[in-house]
């Protein structure tokens, strides 16, 4: 599969980021599949006339059918000071969602255990006394409600596999498109889950650092079901 033209959001000599497509992996290691991270060296690549292997870290991901923010370090250096900080939870990371149903109250936060089964790639929510469960939290504030469901403000506390979809699917909530986890309503392209922002402290100069992703055009849809979404320009390509 081609993947679409890269949409950067900042780049310098330590870490770039893009705004990514829906439908396309982060990373892979079979080597079958065209990837992001392998996009983001070939464009480096070329535009640095580098003759040989150019080293890219991933030190954060997104859900293959979700999009926005996503972070690459350029260096060893930054890459180890990025990874760290999603770690210890020192980013904040702020996703927008269109969730099905009525979500009350306004402002909330859930915490669970998550357990992902491996051999399938589900995640569900168990007890905290089963192996393997993982806690995960989140905090959300609804931004807005229509009859078809709401949209949401989440900001993420942990970093778990498909967590805000699995978390607001227990709940009866489950993300526009999202077949995976219970979502009967379609949705253009991937899913309704899309990384708005994401703060970090620059791994070199260690200044603050906000980067906003704008909505992809599936988010169309939203503003069809009567949604006030912000109309965007897209972010600007490679430079």
């Amino acid at each position: 599969m081609e993947l679409p033209p890269l949409s950067i959001l900042y780049e310098d000599n330590h870490c770039l980021a893009v705004n990514k497509p829906a439908g396309v992996l982060t990373t892979g290691y079979t080597g079958g599949e065209e990837t992001l991270d392998r996009q983001v060296k070939q464009y480096l690549k070329a535009k640095h006339q580098k003759p040989g292997n150019v080293f890219l870290g991933v030190v954060h991901r997104l859900d293959r059918p979700a999009t926005g923010v996503l972070l690459f370090a350029r260096n060893s250096k930054s890459a180890g000071r990025l990874a760290e900080q999603f770690r210890k939870g020192q980013t904040t990371k702020l996703y927008w969602v269109l969730v099905a149903g009525q979500v009350e109250p306004r402002r909330g936060s859930f915490e669970d255990w998550l357990w992902k089964d491996h051999m399938t790639g589900y995640v569900q929510v168990l007890s905290r006394a089963a192996p393997e469960a993982k806690y995960a939290k989140l905090d959300y504030e609804r931004l807005g409600q229509v009859e078809q469901g709401a949209w949401l403000a989440v900001q993420l506390h942990t970093g778990r596999t498909h967590q805000i979809r699995v978390q607001f699917s227990h709940r009866g909530h489950p993300v526009w498109g999202d077949q995976k986890y219970g979502s009967e309503r379609p949705f253009p392209l991937g899913i309704a889950l899309h990384a708005r922002s994401l703060t970090f402290l620059h791994p070199i100069r260690y200044e603050p650092i906000t980067l906003t992703a704008p909505l992809p055009e599936s988010w169309e849809a939203g503003r069809k079901a009567g949604f006030d979404l912000p109309k965007e320009e897209a972010a600007d390509g490679p430079q």
